[in-house]
């Protein structure tokens, strides 16, 4: 019996023993323990990223080599400090912090020394990396802008951050990322995938060639290019018009809902965050406080519309049957109302219906259609709640989900947001009057309000705006190509449309005209206040513009946003007029309209806030 249970042990831990070398030799040698061996050296291969291509074929970004100084801490042995630091153009101190910060991520794993070292330095370095053990230079690719423009559509790459480290299993330390534009909306699609390499190490940690003859290792797979809505050509003109002044222009195709341009100013060159400068130029442009160039305006720029929402006023008015468009008034100056302070207008007076109400920017017209409106049911947040809904369709007081990474909701107000501002007050129309103008409340972003435009254009619907127009040729997402009725019969649309033609035909935008294109349009001015000592201050008014043409065939909408920019007419109205031409015929025949807007500086604005002089306000 003994010997049978002796017997057996031995089997058992014959078993035993077979079963673990089994496991060894096969499941664990396996790709996914490789990463996990201190015998075996990671040595990843990193594909090009995809090319980006504006909508007419230009060639936007590609790229160039780069050389990364790579380090595995555990790997160092005693070093010429002096001579390294100064090859790598680095000091005792950088250093010590850089070989400390790859320490504590890991000692074992290879991570970013100093990244993006030029061809020059690469050479010099090259021949001498022999006696920097642990050290080895890892070649990558960088952006190349074959452009200048579009640096907030671009976006650019940096290094990824502990946490999306932390988060994305695909990155290690000193990868690069997409920080912003459309490398972070299509981080995935234009990165690639990394190839890799496993290198077997002896016991005195020396490399002796490929792991199992390369069976494990891959290839890397390059990005896939992309084709962006963006007209390159009109994006150039409108960062040129919106040179020395502050603000945003979005364009949108009404019929796909893809961005034609999307401007902010003031802006930058995209190449400043590329190579080895780029973290201190990113710096620059971080603390330049005065002109914010890495915020985007067209997509983070809230304000109030001034007079381009009374058209969607008046849309709601004609939906909830309030008023026709026959509905007139007689504009005094100035509208009365509940024992108020009269609401000043600058129309000049007389009877206004609708379209001339639109044509002409009468205030009066326009806080009787609101008021109406509201008074239309009992219940005043009843009211109001109907009318936000409205409002909302249009895709205003919330984020459009478009395919770029910020924005801003905005705000459309509804019955229970007063409600709670005036708990013990019974609040009605007269109340919040100012809606009615596009004040008090109501605040949109450039994006908002251009694609509300092109939703006018279309009579009634509207397409996600969205600045991807293909993937290697693949079709791109369904939700960018379904369509987003309104809450508006279509019926209504005409005489809107109408008004706004005659905003350039005998309107507030008369002076404006472009030879042989029908454009339709409204003229906005926005009050601007800030804190200065902390008290609320009264700045230069934001001009505002709305437009798109032509009026049978619109093929461009667009809003234009600037800043202490007087009245609608005087800046960004003149910009909207030379952006269509620019884009229906390719060129501008309107050369003094384009020189004023060329010429004219508006930065003594901007600097009034911190110059503590007086100054007038403009209307």
């Amino acid at each position: 019996m003994r010997q049978l249970l002796l017997f057996i042990t031995i089997i058992l831990v014959g078993i035993t023993f077979i079963a673990r070398l089994f496991y060894l030799q096969v499941y664990n040698s396996e790709e996914h323990s490789l990463y996990d061996d201190n015998a075996i050296r990671k040595v990843y291969d990193y594909p090009k990223r995809g090319f980006v291509y504006d909508r007419n074929g230009k060639l936007l970004v590609s790229n160039q080599p780069s050389y990364d100084v790579m380090v595995i801490p555990r790997e160092v042995k005693p070093l010429d400090t002096l001579e390294f630091c100064s090859l790598l153009k680095i000091d005792i101190e950088q250093f010590k912090k850089i070989y400390k910060r790859a320490y504590h991520y890991s000692p074992r794993l290879p991570s970013v020394f100093v990244p993006q070292l030029s061809k020059e330095d690469y050479a010099a370095l090259q021949e001498k990396m022999r006696k920097y053990e642990g050290f080895y230079i890892q070649k990558r690719s960088l952006r190349d802008y074959q452009t200048s423009i579009g640096a907030n559509v671009l976006g650019y790459i940096a290094e990824a951050t502990p946490y999306q480290i932390e988060n994305d299993p695909y990155y290690n330390m000193g990868d690069l990322i997409g920080k912003q534009g459309i490398e972070l909306s299509y981080e995935e699609e234009l990165r690639g995938v990394k190839g890799i390499k496993f290198i077997q190490k002896d016991r005195f940690n020396k490399n002796i060639g490929p792991y199992k003859d390369g069976v494990f290792d891959t290839l890397p797979k390059q990005g896939r290019d992309i084709t962006i809505s963006i007209d390159a050509g009109l994006q150039k003109y409108g960062e040129r018009l919106m040179q020395m002044k502050h603000g945003g222009i979005v364009a949108i195709e009404p019929s796909s809902g893809e961005i034609l341009a999307l401007i902010s100013a003031p802006t930058y060159d995209p190449n400043l965050l590329v190579g080895r400068q780029r973290s201190r130029n990113f710096t620059k442009l971080y603390n330049d406080t005065i002109n914010r160039p890495l915020v985007d305006r067209g997509l983070l720029r809230m304000h109030e519309p001034g007079s381009p929402f009374k058209v969607f006023v008046s849309l709601v008015a004609l939906q909830e049957n309030a008023i026709t468009p026959q509905t007139s008034i007689y504009c005094t100056g100035a509208y009365h109302y509940g024992g108020r302070k009269p609401m000043g207008c600058h129309c000049g007076g007389g009877n206004r219906d609708l379209v001339l109400g639109i044509a002409k920017s009468c205030n009066s017209y326009f806080a009787d259609a609101f008021r109406k409106s509201i008074n239309m049911y009992p219940d005043a947040s009843n009211s109001m709640d109907i009318w936000s809904n409205h409002i909302k369709s249009f895709g205003f007081g919330d984020f459009l989900g478009y395919d770029l990474a910020i924005g801003k909701k905005g705000n459309i107000p509804n019955g229970a947001y007063y409600d709670k501002w005036y708990p013990d007050f019974r609040w009605g129309a007269t109340t919040i009057l100012s809606n009615s103008i596009g004040q008090g409340e109501v605040l949109v972003t450039p994006i908002q309000l251009a694609n509300a435009t092109a939703a006018i254009a279309n009579k009634g619907f509207y397409y996600t705006p969205h600045i991807i127009k293909q993937i290697d040729g693949e079709p791109i997402d369904e939700k960018y190509t379904t369509k987003h009725q309104t809450t508006i019969d279509q019926k209504h649309f005409d005489p809107i449309i109408q008004g706004l033609h005659d905003v350039y035909n005998n309107g507030t935008a008369w002076f404006l005209k472009v030879p042989d294109i029908e454009i339709c349009g409204k003229t906005g001015t926005s009050e601007n206040f800030t804190i200065i000592d902390g008290k609320r201050t009264q700045l230069t008014d934001h001009s505002i513009f709305i437009a798109f043409a032509p009026k049978d065939d619109p093929q461009i909408a667009l809003a234009v946003f600037v800043e202490n920019g007087y009245y609608g007419a005087r800046w960004a109205g003149r910009i909207a007029s030379l952006m269509i031409e620019k884009y229906l015929k390719g060129e501008v025949t309107l050369k003094q309209m384009e020189k004023m807007v060329l010429e004219k500086s508006l930065e003594e604005e901007y600097l009034k806030p911190y110059s503590g002089k007086p100054f007038t306000i403009n209307r």
